[in-house]
């Protein structure tokens, strides 16, 4: 499972750790990701996916899943995300159509 947010794209980073006398050696800054199950008010199911942290203050900011998954880049979202998208964006095109 690869260690990148389902929703942002955020993935590992690389960077230095530094001591005390100005060593510098490699590392790696991981994003804190969590498995969490979200709903979507549109299609009435839960969905799980593994998001960072930081996404979901995000999702609770924007006012959902719905809200923020139709304004993403398809760039940035994985494939499970991009079926949710495709699958909202249907349903709301068919709730305004009626």
């Amino acid at each position: 499972m690869s260690r990148r947010c389902e929703l942002t794209g955020i993935g590992p980073m690389v960077g230095h750790s530094v001591s005390h006398s100005n060593i510098k050696t490699k590392r790696r800054f991981l994003p804190s990701l969590k498995t969490v199950k979200v709903a979507s008010d549109a299609l009435g199911q839960t969905f799980s996916l593994r998001i960072s942290n930081a996404a979901l203050r995000t999702l609770d900011y924007k006012g959902g899943l719905d809200a923020f998954i139709v304004k993403a880049r398809d760039e940035k979202l994985s494939t499970a995300a991009q079926r949710i998208k495709r699958q909202v964006k249907a349903k709301l095109a068919e709730q305004q159509a009626s």
